[in-house]
């Protein structure tokens, strides 16, 4: 489905982005938001191992392709439809990545460990389902690992602080995103 998603910045800005149908994709002003945030906790000249696990769009992701010098971007849905909107989104910025129709928790011993930053956007309704997936990464992200949780702003946030510094917590409208360091 076409959209007024786009990617917000860097050598693909302004590509405008498909949807997937009943997605609910992060808007680009609160992407936009997001990025500035991550200015300074992220080193964007250094290659980085993104995962975007409920990607939907991919617009995360291919946000991360449009910024970050030489990325390595993982992209998981266990929506048919998200992954073939990510393939035709991937096309109109002709970049390789890796695409996987799975179950976020079965990849997390495929894909927790080895990447650098995260991004979990579950379906609002599932806030649980993400509260159980961040739970699980959180025994083996590495070190220094960034997690972006986006959630609806009218749930609470476990205590994570076991496991996670909390460098961010801020609300876009409907959105409330945790931006988190694993210890």
């Amino acid at each position: 489905m076409k959209s007024n998603l786009q990617i917000i910045s860097g050598k693909y800005r302004g590509k405008k982005l498909n949807l997937p149908i009943d997605a609910r994709p992060t808007q680009n002003l609160a992407r936009g938001a997001l990025f500035n945030m991550l200015n300074g906790i992220i080193d964007t000249t250094k290659p980085i191992s993104v995962w975007d696990v409920f990607a939907g769009s991919g617009a995360f992701g291919l946000e991360c392709l449009s910024r970050f010098n030489n990325p390595m971007v993982v992209f998981t849905d266990n929506a048919k439809n998200s992954i073939d909107t990510i393939k035709k989104n991937l096309v109109s910025v002709n970049e390789n990545a890796t695409i996987e129709m799975c179950d976020a928790l079965g990849a997390i011993s495929r894909f927790g460990g080895i990447s650098d930053l995260f991004f979990v956007d579950p379906p609002y309704p599932d806030f649980n389902f993400g509260v159980l997936f961040v739970k699980k990464l959180s025994k083996i992200a590495k070190s220094g690992a960034i997690l972006i949780w986006e959630f609806e702003n009218i749930q609470k946030a476990p205590d994570l602080t076991e496991y996670w510094d909390v460098l961010r917590d801020k609300t876009y409208g409907r959105a409330r995103f945790l931006i988190l360091r694993k210890k």
